[in-house]
């Protein structure tokens, strides 16, 4: 059933939409946040006021937001569960670094006029941290500590249009196929939207077909979430890595910021990989708008066999509108539809 009314809260991390809703006008009941993501899968109602945020005329083909809900024990300040057109992620960084923002706007977790103050969400992939950063009264960073992040395959041979790609399947709270763009004779900017979109498509509807993305131990988190198509800018003075990426995610979304959760797939690839560690060095993150995050390891543990890092992606989000959305009971495109 669709509502007649919903309220909500919108801001953009990096160029990227985040729609809350603190009080969702549906049921989303559930024994943890995991396991409410699983049945609003399933769950007509619920699916019917993504759908509503999410298309025109009240959102667009690449929206995205998140429905408050109860976190799984005290420990945490809230829980969300993440949506976009093409359904509910298991990770959102982006919307983590936004609902630390409102966390702290609203009152809900009281920040200092200056110094830190943590908000513990609890995430479809577990429990994450936006550590909101204020100076005279105002949010000028938030940091979003991740769950732990790690590399499951390498170098996998991906048939597409632009030539065979090869892929690194990477786990930052859903799982990414990370590529260079370059080797596929792409860049990493808005003239080439449209390719990129494309064959970020196919690896992922491909590495999905031929069962090549499983979590090792949940497999409500299995499958890719998103492809990751990266370009190298040169390291800074620094010595901080430098690249640019855009993550083409559920069915053609493409993120406007650099992907709080695809920086934490690159951090474990690069890791992996001995450029970046614990105490530096970083990785300055661009996206495709130009929009920029620091991504930072800032611990390592082990995921079974499995060497993992503890991601950290720091960036800002800003309120762009409160809203109150209604519906008519009169009017035929009430639901909405998507065209792209």
């Amino acid at each position: 059933m669709i509502p007649s009314s919903v309220a909500t809260t919108d801001y953009h991390t990096a160029g990227e939409p985040f729609r809350i809703v603190a009080e969702p006008p549906v049921p989303l009941p559930g024994d943890s946040v995991a396991d409410r993501r699983v049945r609003a899968l399933a769950s007509a109602d619920a699916q019917g006021l993504r759908q509503l945020l999410c298309s025109e005329p009240r959102g667009h083909a690449d929206m995205y937001g998140g429905f408050i809900v109860p976190p799984d024990d005290d420990g945490a300040h809230l829980g969300v569960l993440f949506w976009h057109q093409d359904g509910f992620s298991t990770a959102c960084g982006h919307g983590t670094i936004a609902l630390g923002a409102w966390a702290v706007d609203t009152g809900l977790v009281p920040g200092p006029d200056d110094g830190t103050v943590d908000v513990v969400i609890d995430v479809p992939s577990g429990r994450v941290t936006a550590r909101v950063h204020r100076a005279a009264g105002r949010t000028v960073a938030i940091d979003f500590v991740n769950v732990p992040s790690y590399v499951l395959a390498r170098d996998l041979a991906v048939p597409t249009s632009r030539g065979v790609a090869a892929a690194t399947l990477v786990y930052g709270g859903a799982i990414y196929a990370s590529v260079d763009a370059t080797t596929l004779g792409l860049s990493v900017d808005p003239a080439s939207y449209g390719d990129l979109i494309a064959v970020g498509r196919e690896i992922k509807h491909a590495l999905d077909a031929d069962g090549a993305a499983v979590h090792p131990e949940d497999p409500r988190l299995s499958g890719v979430y998103g492809t990751i198509l990266w370009e190298e800018l040169g390291d800074d003075a620094d010595a901080t890595v430098h690249q640019r990426n855009v993550t083409v995610f559920a069915d053609g979304q493409v993120d406007r910021s650099p992907c709080g959760s695809g920086t934490c797939a690159r951090l474990a690839i690069l890791a992996d990989d001995g450029r970046v560690g614990v105490g530096g060095p970083t990785l300055h993150h661009e996206s495709i708008v130009g929009s920029t995050f620091t991504g930072a390891v800032v611990g390592t543990t082990r995921e079974g066999e499995r060497p993992a890092v503890i991601p950290q992606v720091t960036g800002m989000a800003y309120r762009t509108g409160e809203h109150r959305f209604v519906v008519d009971a009169a009017d035929p495109l009430g639901p909405g539809f998507v065209l792209r």
